[in-house]
């Protein structure tokens, strides 16, 4: 087995574990049993399970941010820089999200491990992702705050979060909530069809009237 075949074994069955069962929960000799690798090899090419935790998020980070960074860069061309919150929020979700899958990364598998990176201590983690996406992240959130000048910086920042939020929820527990839809309605979603209809929600969630202070 070659150097760069037993890192994909790592990575693979790290990224389905901590997705699965949360970063603390599962162990690195949980990891290296699933992947057929000795204990060593982990603390060889990746040093520590937070470093590894950290690989896990540059695979799904790196190609989804290079992604929305080009898209924004196309739109701000054709635009003249004065790009609308409807486009902006399609190169979140059609482009960037989408775009994982076409490249072999799961979106679902994205979010549902960025939803433990909010809910469990990692600050290792957001410190990486800070220091290596940050400038991608604010980019972004800039273009949404540029487009949206109406909305003071407090509720900006709330609504931001909403959003994030509904999308981390909705794409990571997408196979539950499809499984209900169909149950109860009859209907099925694919994971494009979901990322058109969470497009216009997010809209409606950011450009809400800000209400009057005391009102």
């Amino acid at each position: 087995m070659s150097q760069l075949d037993t890192v994909q074994r790592i990575l693979d069955a790290a990224e389905v574990l901590f997705a699965e069962r949360g970063f603390t929960e599962t162990s690195l000799r949980t990891i290296t049993s699933t992947a057929g690798v000795n204990l060593a090899a982990v603390n060889y090419h990746f040093g520590s399970k937070k470093e590894l935790i950290q690989a896990v998020f540059e695979r799904f980070l790196t190609p989804f941010t290079t992604s929305l960074d080009a898209e924004l860069a196309r739109l701000a061309t054709e635009e003249e820089g004065s790009l609308q919150l409807d486009d902006l929020l399609q190169s979140l979700y059609r482009v960037a999200l989408a775009g994982l899958a076409s490249q072999g990364r799961d979106p679902r598998r994205f979010m549902r491990l960025l939803g433990l990176a909010y809910t469990q201590s990692q600050g290792h983690l957001r410190r990486f992702i800070v220091s290596r996406y940050g400038d991608s992240y604010r980019r972004f959130a800039g273009s949404l705050a540029t487009a949206l000048p109406h909305v003071d910086p407090v509720t900006f920042y709330w609504r931001l979060y909403f959003m994030l939020g509904a999308t981390v929820f909705s794409l990571s527990s997408f196979d539950a909530i499809e499984a209900i839809l169909r149950e109860d309605f009859g209907a099925e979603s694919s994971l494009e069809e979901t990322l058109a209809r969470l497009a216009p929600a997010a809209v409606a969630m950011l450009t809400a009237p800000v209400p009057a202070e005391g009102g």
